[in-house]
């Protein structure tokens, strides 16, 4: 644990308040087996100088991919170059757009978040619409409650002008024997009038 990260870290932070100049080299230890197998560009040297490879010196490092090389890209084609280090932004970004082109990418999974139609009105019920407390502050269906208020009154005056929509209530009472009207035996009073005089 002392040689690892951990180790590593603390002891710059010693070395660091001890006043001592601080390492800026970095080492990265490399896994057993696997230096020889590291592609040059990605360990960041010339090829190792006496590998059996036979590179050496005189290897020279391939250029970074460019947007002309972008275009030649199929799905099927290694991406492993544009990602690396040395490539421009630009081309790695040209690279990947070419990459999600593959229809594979653009399937529709059903979780995405703007996938419905949203033009469509919404299915909240008229009736509960008009009871919400925003679409009463908003007055949304003022118009619409004056005109029945009038029409609510019109069917008021209407049945107070007319004393032969009373046979309806009489008939719904006369359909039930409990809720039938006693007849009214008594001798009509005489009229109060005006009052004592």
């Amino acid at each position: 644990m002392a040689d690892g990260f951990l180790g590593r870290w603390s002891r710059r932070k010693l070395d660091v308040k001890a006043g001592e100049p601080e390492n800026s080299e970095v080492v990265i230890p490399a896994k057993a087996g696997t230096q020889g197998a590291l592609d040059p560009r990605l360990r960041g040297d010339d090829g190792g100088g006496g590998d059996a490879a036979g590179g050496g010196d005189g290897e020279v490092k391939p250029a970074p991919p460019t947007l002309e090389d972008t275009h030649s890209l199929t799905p099927e084609s290694d991406f492993k170059p544009f990602m690396n280090a040395g490539v421009s932004p630009e081309v790695k970004n040209a690279a990947m757009k070419k990459l999600f082109t593959d229809p594979h990418f653009n399937v529709m999974d059903g979780l995405d978040t703007y996938i419905d139609d949203y033009s469509k009105p919404d299915p909240i019920p008229y009736a509960m619409l008009r009871q919400l407390a925003s679409a009463k502050f908003l007055g949304l269906f003022d118009e619409e409650e004056k005109q029945e208020a009038k029409e609510a009154a019109r069917k008021a005056r209407d049945v107070a002008d007319n004393p032969t929509s009373q046979s309806v209530a009489k008939s719904e009472a006369d359909a039930d024997p409990d809720l039938r009207l006693q007849p009214d035996d008594a001798a009509p009073g005489k009229d109060p009038g005006r009052g004592a005089q």
